[in-house]
């Protein structure tokens, strides 16, 4: 609820009671949403079932907007959505009023209540784990439940009766050399686990960073495949479910005997839209909604396999009889008055046949791209249905062209308007006996090729046999051998002669090819079964549960393994969840009672990111802790995937000895001298350093989300520098830019805004996101803002170990961390050793070290008005300076109000030149008009310098006691146009009109290094003789001590100083006022 201010709301049209609505208790309303025609549908909010909403007359800003509202917010819960998911239905918490109750009670009409709908959370998940903790003690399988609630450190960790069976090592049904020990042993153990039957078992296989944790889970699984084991595999989140599924598509294909066939033991389910699944062509094939539509145009019965290949049997059985059959219903046609009346009389099996007028059958199927082409038109029909359910279909429809319409309803899918192509064809001249066969050919053709390609691509292997599949490749190949002669030039005769079963002496060439084709052709087609054992797919979702139920791999979310069947077809035997570590204890309740599951592998890394919480009260209970942290923390055996493939060692040196105990070993790639890239020059950018941002400064958003503009700034100019040296060299480079905090991520996205993404198809890629959002990602370089920067050394849940792991792991050959030394000192977290360990090892580096990002730093915090940040001397705007630099309040002020960037940097530019000593020349000084401004006891003291043509800076020099010594110090006092420079020197004249003699002349003593100024300093002690002693006396005893030691200035020998003294201030005309 402390979040409603950013959730997302529907305004209410109509609220209406359900004719279930009884209450107290079944409080069900019908509810449909007003449209917003003006916001885009992909940001509209599309309320689902399961989801906890609040009902309101304001569209809540903060949480206390709820208790403000005229009439007090309820709370409902959406039960369903209709087809139209504007229209659903919820139950509420307290009775609504709704129009007709305001009517009836005031007796008048009154205005139509505005109500707004805000979505707060979906309890889908947390409903699935309520059920699966309150499980039936009867009905469900708590064997492996019961396990994990028993398990301990002393648990036995293989089954002493299998090892006593135990007769010969397993062997892999693949090549292991591409596999390290640790991985080989991994994938071993958990497939001998698999055929025990004596006990229930959990496995633990850790995988650190970059140690091939992907390719062992694709290659266990890719083993229980070929094995015919009954698996699931399970993730936390969609997305980490489709790369698992990736990586054994990957290995599966290629490997199969026929084709794609085998692809129907294998099914990935959940949300399409969350799986990202239209990004990933490699998984159509095995993802369920795709597979429910493409067997459902497969067992059409208009348009389907034993339509298809019936037809196209008589056909090639008879073609002149079929002939003859067309024009005897075109003569029955033709007696018809009414247009469009052809169809009702034609619903034979060969009414269909006249869809054929003027269809293109360009389509060779023989071909793979073939494939790819319906499965771009079965994927663009679920993605019209997607469309159409969101209002936009009419919108989309307009914009297809003509052929992509009749892609999805054309021919080979039986759907053209029927009437539409009778109605040409009564208009028409009858077609010869040589367009006719081709056309129908060439129709049925189409059908049979996406049937039987389909087919053996997603029905299950132990429904379709190899010897089957075999006959279903020749036909395949036949088909399209006939095709080709078909297409050839002949006359009717001739045609007649090739296609009649008796042969003729006058039958040559290709006439003769063509009979004996057919005759094949036929033969085989004969031989295939018209229908196959499943069950009448009579509706979608029955095709859909025979697809789950029979598939020997199952892929889904841990709570979307809660939509399958308690009595499957083929059992389930064994679990594997990957990323574990990140998966709820409570929620992994849920695929753990799955009927007939026997054993459980738990795949993930401990010292990684743990499962999120939004509730701190759910944080301090631990409900984020995994079920696999909690084995190891009782201390359950783990088998440890031991040697890393990402890291340059100079990278996993650190994170291997914090978080590893140095148990993970580096891969020879990651040693070998090619790994080890250079994409800067400069020590600065090795392949691992830490670069110490001490000018920045926490901010916070309008979430209370941490920033810090000056790293920004650091990281912006680092990755324009690496495009810099990318278009001169061309060395591709993938850039990750990783911050713990959202508002640093958005900031730096912000201020990247797109400049590389066009750059990507050339080989440089910039990904900014936050610690969870790399979580399993890599790049070439890593860039760390660490954000934080403060006095107190408080990091916040930077200090979690998990987190800093995961960031310091992501990196190829350059890690780049960003951070506050003082900071990291004081907090005493892992930072802290980190940063120890960076001095010790030589990879320490300020950031004002590189010129460049002293620039970027100065310029953010000009930018940002950290006046008192810049004006340090430890502001890289001053680290080269002579001078210490004091602001007014005016000149602060004058530059708060300024805009213009380039205006800030031309200022900071003359603020630096001043501060190192430069000064405009006699000839420059006399090419401007006002010289100086002579205004009382400001004349000589008060200098005018332009900005621009426009503005001018007020500065003087003054001096300070520090230390007992007199010292020289620059003070800014404005800027402002030339019309205003003779009031504020006005204004001023009061100021220096305190001076003492003494500081006025020390105000105006000036020494020289070559053409620089330098600041000067007195000992105090020495300034007390001036009550007694002669003016000139103090002056030769203040130039004999004059020395220009200072912090803020380059130190130079006293000797050279008091040798050149009255040369120089003879030289320089320097007076003294008595």
């Amino acid at each position: 609820m402390t979040r409603v201010s950013e959730a997302p709301s529907r305004q209410l049209d109509s609220v209406t009671r359900d004719s279930r609505y009884k209450p107290p208790k079944d409080l069900i309303y019908k509810i449909v949403l007003k449209r917003d025609s003006k916001k885009n549908d992909l940001a509209t909010y599309h309320p689902q079932s399961g989801d906890l909403v609040t009902l309101t007359d304001v569209r809540p800003k903060c949480t206390s907007d709820l208790n403000r509202s005229k009439m007090s917010y309820l709370l409902a819960y959406v039960q369903a959505v209709k087809e139209d998911p504007d229209e659903l239905f919820i139950r509420s918490s307290k009775p609504i009023m709704i129009e007709e109750d305001m009517q009836r009670k005031e007796n008048i009409s009154q205005q139509k209540p505005t109500l707004f709908f805000v979505f707060l959370a979906n309890m889908t998940t947390n409903i699935r784990i309520w059920k699966a903790l309150h499980p039936d003690p009867k009905g469900g399988n708590l064997k492996m439940i019961n396990k994990v609630i028993q398990m301990n450190g002393a648990d036995e960790e293989d089954c002493p009766m299998c090892l006593t069976e135990k007769k010969s090592g397993t062997v892999l049904p693949f090549n292991s050399n591409e596999l390290n020990d640790s991985q080989e042993a991994a994938i071993i153990s958990c497939i001998n686990t698999r055929a025990c039957h004596h006990q229930n078992t959990v496995k633990l296989i850790c995988g650190p960073p970059g140690t091939g944790k992907t390719k062992t889970v694709g290659l266990l699984l890719y083993a229980l495949l070929r094995m015919k084991c009954g698996t699931i595999t399970c993730a936390p989140t969609n997305i980490a479910v489709v790369e698992v599924a990736s990586r054994l598509m990957s290995l599966v294909k290629g490997t199969l005997e026929y084709d794609t066939h085998g692809f129907g033991d294998i099914v990935l389910f959940g949300n399409g839209e969350r799986m990202k699944i239209d990004d990933h062509e490699d998984l159509l094939d095995v993802f369920l909604d795709y597979r429910v539509e493409i067997l459902d145009k497969c067992f059409s019965p208009y348009c389907g396999w034993r339509t298809s290949l019936v037809s196209m049997i008589d056909l090639l059985e008879d073609p002149e009889r079929q002939y003859s059959q067309y024009l005897a219903n075109r003569v029955l046609e033709n007696q018809k008055t009414e247009e469009g009346n052809c169809d009702e009389n034609l619903k034979d099996k060969d009414s269909t046949n006249h869809k054929l007028e003027g269809e293109k059958c360009d389509v060779n199927l023989k071909d793979k791209k073939s494939k790819n082409l319906w499965r771009k038109v079965i994927n663009e029909t679920l993605k019209q249905k997607e469309t159409k359910n969101k209002h936009v279909a009419s919108e989309k429809e307009n914009h297809l062209k003509p052929d992509e319409k009749q892609g999805t309803h054309g021919a080979f899918l039986g759907k053209k308007n029927a009437q539409e192509a009778e109605a040409e064809t009564c208009k028409e001249d009858p077609i010869t006996l040589q367009e006719f066969i081709k056309k129908r050919f060439c129709l049925f053709n189409e059908r049979l090729k996406f049937c039987l390609v389909n087919l053996y691509t997603h029905l299950p292997t132990h429904l379709i046999s190899l010897d089957l599949v075999k006959t279903m490749m020749i036909a395949l190949n036949l088909l399209g051998s006939l095709e080709s002669l078909l297409n050839r030039p002949k006359s009717d005769e001739g045609l007649k002669i090739a296609l009649n079963d008796t042969e003729t002496e006058s039958e040559i060439g290709h006439f003769a090819k063509l009979r004996v084709a057919r005759k094949h052709c036929l033969q085989r087609l004969k031989s295939l079964p018209l229908s196959f054992p499943v069950p009448e797919f009579r509706e979608k979702i029955i095709i859909k549960n025979f697809c789950l139920d029979n598939a020997c791999l199952l892929f889904c979310t841990a709570s979307s393994s809660f939509k399958l069947n308690p009595k499957r077809t083929v059992p389930l035997e064994l679990l594997v969840i990957d990323e574990a570590a990140q998966l709820r204890e409570c929620e992994s309740t849920i695929p753990f009672q799955l009927p007939g599951l026997r054993h459980a592998v738990l795949i993930g890394d401990e010292h990684q990111l743990p499962a999120m919480t939004q509730s701190k009260i759910s944080g301090k209970a631990a409900f984020a802790r995994s079920l696999f942290e909690r084995l190891v923390l009782i201390g359950q055996k783990k088998q440890l995937l031991n040697v890393q493939y990402r890291m340059h060692p100079a990278i996993s040196s650190f994170p291997n000895e914090e978080f590893y105990d140095g148990k993970i070993l580096d891969a020879p790639n990651v040693k070998d001298r090619s790994h080890e890239k250079h994409f800067l020059h400069g020590s600065m950018y090795g392949t691992y350093s830490f670069i110490n941002v001490t000018c920045g400064k926490e901010q916070f958003d309008h979430l209370h989300s941490r920033k810090n503009m000056v790293e920004v700034a650091v990281v912006c100019k680092l990755v324009a520098n690496l495009f810099k040296e990318f278009t001169g060299t061309k060395q591709k480079v993938c850039i990750g830019v990783i911050s713990p905090y959202k508002a640093q991520v958005q900031a730096i996205q912000e201020k990247l805004e797109n400049k590389y993404s066009e750059c990507a198809d050339s080989g440089f890629t910039v990904s900014v996101r936050s610690v969870d959002g790399f979580q399993g990602g890599e790049e070439d370089v890593i860039i760390i803002s660490t954000v934080r920067c403060n006095i107190n050394g408080s990091i916040g849940f930077l200090s979690n170990d998990q987190r800093a792991n995961v960031a310091l792991t992501r990196a190829r050959h350059c890690l780049w961390i960003l951070g506050n030394e003082a900071t990291f000192i004081k907090s005493g977290s892992v930072w802290k050793k980190l940063v120890t360990d960076a001095r010790s090892r030589g990879c320490f580096y300020n950031a004002d070290e590189d010129k460049h990002l002293a620039q970027a730093i100065t310029t953010a915090l000009f930018e940002l008005k950290q006046f008192d940040s810049l004006m340090s001397m430890d502001s890289p705007l001053f680290k080269e300076a002579r001078w210490r630099v004091c602001l007014s309040k005016d000149f602060k002020k004058s530059v708060a109000s300024i805009k213009n960037p380039e205006l800030l940097k031309q200022i900071l530019n003359l603020l630096e030149k001043l501060s190192s000593g430069w000064r405009q020349t006699r000839e420059q000084k006399n090419h401007r008009k006002n010289k100086h401004i002579a205004v009382g006891g400001s004349s000589g003291v008060l200098e005018v310098y332009p900005v621009n043509g426009f503005l001018n800076l007020l500065w003087s020099v003054d001096v300070i006691e520090e230390n007992s010594h007199f010292i020289q110090i620059l003070t800014v006092w404005d800027i402002l146009p030339s019309l205003d420079i003779q009031n504020v020197a006005k204004n001023l004249e009061p100021v220096f009109g305190k001076y003492t003699i003494n500081k006025m002349s020390r105000c105006k003593c000036k020494c020289l290094e070559g053409n620089l100024v330098v600041p000067m300093r007195w000992p105090m002690k020495d300034c007390l003789m001036q009550s007694v002693g002669r003016e000139d006396d103090i002056m030769s005893r203040s130039f004999a001590s004059l020395s220009l030691a200072d912090k803020s200035s380059v130190s130079h020998a006293n000797s050279k100083v008091r040798s050149r003294g009255k040369r120089r201030a003879k030289a320089i005309g320097l007076q003294s006022k008595s």
